[in-house]
């Protein structure tokens, strides 16, 4: 009897843990999809789509709640440690990076709703859709380090964030110019500035998923010097 019970004790911590990890992939589902309509109800200023998805993010906020609630419950009865402290405690770090990405997306979400048309030239709507597209791939890769615990991929997301920086960089020179140019362009230049440092903060949340995902796997912080040493 005593052997019954306590393969079931493991057999149930291994399914919460496993349970935990679930989670994470179905919450970081959930942001990417509130990340590519926010910025898509954006670029096409489709009103209805940036109302759903900023009553999407209470879904995501209580994702967020249920993971919290779910890791705090195993450190208490579990009292985990080494490798299943380090995934519990990262699990509350990854979920709270992907609530603030889902802030991002309701962001965008309520610029769309703010702007009147897309009146500004092409080459500013086509810089962010292409930052849209670089932070969405820099997410799903660190989520996939995270739950893959793959080291190496991680570091990769890492070390490619400068080009999320430079591409916000650049595009903030630009608008800047050119509501200096024209001042009746302000207004949507404002709008599209917000934008792009909402997407350049996804980029930053991306790689916090990231270097929790080295820690996960390697129980090390990730250094400059191992960004470095990787590979382009």
């Amino acid at each position: 009897m005593a052997t019954t019970l306590n393969e079931h004790i493991v057999t149930s911590y291994e399914d919460e843990l496993t349970n935990l990890n679930t989670a994470i992939s179905e919450m970081g589902g959930m942001v990417e999809q509130a990340i590519t309509e926010g910025a898509g109800a954006l670029l096409k200023l489709d009103h209805k789509q940036a109302q759903d998805v900023r009553l999407f993010d209470k879904k995501i906020d209580d994702m967020q709640q249920r993971i919290n609630d779910a890791a705090v419950s195993i450190i208490a009865r579990r009292q985990p440690m080494a490798a299943d402290l380090r995934m519990v405690v990262t699990a509350i770090q990854v979920a709270n990076d992907l609530e603030r990405t889902g802030d991002m997306a309701k962001q965008l979400a309520k610029r769309a709703l703010q702007i009147e048309s897309l009146s500004l030239a092409p080459k500013f709507y086509n810089g962010v859709k292409h930052m849209k597209e670089l932070v969405a791939r820099q997410l799903q890769t660190a989520l996939d380090a995270y739950l893959t615990r793959d080291s190496k991929a991680a570091v990769d997301v890492c070390s490619r964030d400068d080009e999320v920086d430079a591409i916000y960089n650049s595009l903030f020179r630009e608008l800047l110019t050119y509501m200096m140019e024209d001042p009746r362009n302000i207004t949507q230049c404002t709008h599209l500035l917000f934008c792009a440092k909402s997407l350049e903060r996804v980029g930053d949340h991306a790689t916090n998923i990231a270097e929790a995902a080295y820690y996960l796997e390697t129980g090390r912080h990730l250094g400059a010097e191992e960004q470095q040493r990787q590979p382009r």
